[in-house]
């Protein structure tokens, strides 16, 4: 069962919300002092256009009025012109700052151990990724400076209509009321429910992924109705949430609709009061109406916009909710004293299953090479992923120079520790490419040579060789092309100690032996740990490890097993008699595979 990850507290929201504005702080305070500007142009006519119609009723001439109708156009031109100038700026900001998210939401993806991601699954990971970043980025762009814009309209107009007439300017507070009961209402509902959405999305996208990966398995095991039936729920789960913010905005903005029409009737239905007892002027009256009216614009933006930040708050919510497991990733970060590794009294279980490794005890010298061979389910493979620090064993240790492993840090970890199995991934891009991101530096003398070390011969006869792009639109490997990359990445990125689990499972047996034989000889004096798929790894390894029923049942090397006469030498038997006897490609991989 996938297990979603952490989602940051609002607390921390704000804070890493206010630590990006810093980051960019003197483009931000010069939006907002544009803004502030158009803001206070916009007010100005209003006030012009009352004072024309006094200026008329007392029959004040053409010239003061030219010169008041002169003001409200230059103040619409300044208007307009402090606007865009604050757009142009806020999205430069906004983007900046979305490219900041981007590269921060990268750099903690990457720094996520291994265990959590395939616990939560890719779909959540690429749902914050995609969605929940041009959430946040749009609200930086677009939401945050029209919202600013907007509530400081509304301060200002109300300011600004008290000062015309407070009698009439208490019309829109009381109007307001309603605004802020209503708004209260929703933003103590809607942080949970956009969250809420924001899950399901993540699990919709999850199990298509998953089923579209599993395509062909699905097809062949007849799972296509539990898949559909999964699917259907996730879909469900969706329309529920979605449903729940819908409902969220859909008693929001009618009572909005309402509350910003009822004080302009209230100020003109007082308005013409006063008059009629001369209290008031015409123009003070119609200045207040327009105030009033010009009041809703804004309102319905903040109210629009505070929709939109709810739902981006919960986008950097789970964004910012990477920072916690990726901190968690290298605690202590203490080095170790050497390359040495230390298994004692390792216990493990999937999600509080039953344990399927049982107080293993292991050295794995530096320099050794190790092979470990079982049964299928013997719990090679977990005890890779302990060795690899992806897990972490639930009772005794699994060190390295007296560190253990799991606590290591990211770049600390792969320097010590690479895990290769036979999942390996092509990246879109050049084969060169694919080949630099193991070691960015290397020249073209060292990408060739990692390649020939793998028996990648294939490269060399694409069309344009190392230049030649990979993916859809271009040359797509086989499944043994794209583990001979993903091995020549390995070389290239020479770590300590290489664990290979099943690694070449996918090459034929002849360029297998030859890329394992390489791949040792390149590492010499290095650790390779293989999870033995062939038997012949295991003869040609310093000492073999037999798992059996989660337990480490033999240790030594191949000859010393072999004259034990126990479970390893079962194995060796059947696998050289049957190999020996029939030498066939099928007969030999059926009796290999009873060994893995």
């Amino acid at each position: 069962m996938n297990r979603q990850l952490p989602v940051a507290e609002p607390r921390a929201v704000r804070r890493a919300a206010l630590g990006l504005l810093r980051l960019d702080g003197r483009a931000f305070a010069a939006v907002l002092t544009l803004n502030a500007l158009a803001a206070a142009a916009a007010l100005a006519g209003p006030w012009l256009l009352g004072r024309i119609i006094d200026t008329v009723r007392r029959h004040g001439g053409t010239a003061a009025v030219d010169r008041l109708a002169l003001g409200v156009l230059v103040f619409a031109l300044a208007q307009l012109l402090l606007a865009r100038s604050a757009r142009y700026l806020a999205h430069r900001f906004g983007e900046r700052t979305a490219a900041r998210i981007r590269e921060g939401f990268l750099d903690r993806a990457f720094a996520l151990p291994t265990a959590v991601v395939e616990r939560a699954g890719t779909g959540d990971l690429t749902a914050r990724g995609t969605a929940d970043v041009e959430a946040v980025a749009t609200t930086l762009r677009d939401v945050g400076p029209e919202l600013f814009i907007a509530g400081l309209q509304v301060l200002l107009i109300l300011v600004v209509v008290l000062a015309v007439n407070p009698l009439l300017g208490g019309c829109g507070l009381l109007g307001l009321l309603a605004v802020w009961g209503v708004t209260r209402w929703y933003l103590n509902r809607a942080r949970e429910a956009y969250l809420a959405e924001g899950a399901a999305n993540s699990v919709l996208a999850e199990v298509l992924a998953a089923t579209a990966a599993g395509a062909r398995t699905v097809e062949a095991l007849g799972l296509q109705q539990r898949r559909l039936a999964a699917c259907h729920e996730a879909v469900e789960a969706c329309r529920r949430t979605r449903t729940r913010t819908l409902f969220l905005r859909s008693v929001l903005f009618p009572v909005v609709d309402v509350a910003y029409a009822v004080p302009v009737a209230a100020v003109l239905l007082l308005g013409g009061i006063l008059n009629a007892h001369g209290v008031v002027s015409v123009g003070t009256v119609v200045a207040s109406a327009l105030y009033l009216r010009q009041l809703a614009d804004p309102v319905l933006a903040v109210l629009f916009q505070v929709e939109q930040v709810q739902s981006s708050s919960a986008s950097f919510a789970r964004i910012e909710g990477l920072a916690r497991p990726a901190a968690q990733a290298a605690p202590g970060g203490a080095a170790p004293a050497d390359d040495r590794i230390e298994v004692a009294g390792a216990s493990y279980a999937y999600d509080g299953g039953p344990d399927v490794l049982h107080g293993v005890d292991l050295t794995v010298r530096p320099g050794e090479r190790l092979a470990v061979v079982g049964p299928s389910g013997a719990g090679k493979s977990t005890l890779g992923r302990l060795l690899a620090g992806i897990e972490a064993p639930h009772t005794g240790t699994v060190t390295v120079g007296g560190v253990p492993v799991a606590e290591l840090g990211p770049e600390q970890l792969r320097r010590q520790v690479v895990l290769v199995t036979q999942e390996q991934h092509i990246f879109l891009g050049t084969v060169r490419e694919n080949l630099l991101l193991a070691a960015p530096t290397a020249g073209e003398a060292q990408l060739r040579a990692a390649l020939a070390v793998v028996g990648a011969d294939w490269v060399a006869e694409l069309p344009a060789g190392l230049e030649t792009e990979l993916g859809p639109t271009g040359y797509r490997p086989d499944g043994a092309q794209a583990q001979q990359l993903a091995l020549a990445r390995v070389v290239l990125a020479d770590p300590h100690t290489l664990i290979l689990d099943e690694a070449t499972a996918l090459l034929d047996p002849a360029t297998a032996r030859h890329a394992e034989r390489a791949l040792a000889a390149v590492l010499d004096g290095r650790t390779v740990i293989a999870i033995a798929h062939r038997l012949h790894t295991a003869h040609d390894a310093d000492r073999v490890a037999v798992l059996a029923d989660g337990r480490l049942a033999e240790l030594g090397t191949h000859d010393q097993l072999v004259a034990d006469g126990g479970a390893y030498a079962a194995l060796w038997d059947s696998w050289h008699g049957t190999h020996g006897t029939h030498g066939t490609h099928g007969t030999h991989e059926t009796a290999a595979g009873a060994a893995s």
